[in-house]
């Protein structure tokens, strides 16, 4: 008698399956932590006003624009995909910091979260052609102090240009400034694949 653990059938389990999944986003690093789930994606753009209205807090940012990103894929959504989008937001003093546009900015950013603890928040969003449900995680990271010369290494030599506050945890900064983090690991990279995967069961019930 084969135990369940070893049926191949069991092994065949997925959250998506059967489903078409598309990622409504451009980040190289959602693309890799749905394909850790066993999910090949089909990626897609859009351009959009990313405006946050000033009445939307710092924390309903990213849940917003997970919303927004949303409504400008569905008129090409088809009945047998799934379109997930997200946004991520650093915040630290109830301020959002998003991508640096130059050196300088990512050197100020880095700078003004050197020793201390921010947030970073995702806000997710899960659509097909009959309904969407959002959601948001939160976790929270402690970096130590940097000296400027580690911030100045960091920014010159892996450009985090395209990442919210500056940084990439995945990357060398990760490995010198974080001391603690509470919360989703992956949150921190731009998707919590933990969350969403409960989700996306609740989604599909």
């Amino acid at each position: 008698m084969v135990n369940n653990f070893l049926d191949p059938l069991k092994a065949q389990y997925t959250p998506f399956a059967g489903e078409k999944i598309i990622l409504g986003s451009q980040s190289p690093r959602r693309k890799t932590l749905l394909e850790g789930l066993g999910i090949t994606p089909e990626v897609r753009t859009n351009d959009m006003d990313e405006t946050i209205p000033s009445d939307v807090l710092p924390h309903q940012a990213p849940e917003f624009l997970a919303n927004k990103k949303s409504i400008a894929f569905m008129d090409r959504l088809q009945p047998d995909e799934l379109l997930v989008t997200a946004d991520t937001v650093v915040i630290i003093d109830n301020t959002v910091l998003n991508k640096p546009a130059d050196g300088a900015e990512a050197f100020a950013m880095l700078k003004r979260l050197s020793g201390r603890m921010h947030e970073v928040v995702s806000g997710v969003c899960i659509s097909n052609t009959e309904k969407k449900h959002s959601f948001s995680e939160t976790t929270r990271v402690f970096f130590r102090p940097l000296s400027d010369e580690q911030i100045s290494y960091y920014v010159h030599h892996y450009k985090p240009f395209d990442k919210a506050g500056a940084y990439g945890i995945q990357e060398w900064i990760g490995l010198v400034a974080i001391e603690k983090i509470e919360g989703d690991f992956y949150n921190v990279m731009g998707l919590p694949v933990g969350r969403l995967v409960q989700e996306m069961e609740h989604f599909r019930a």
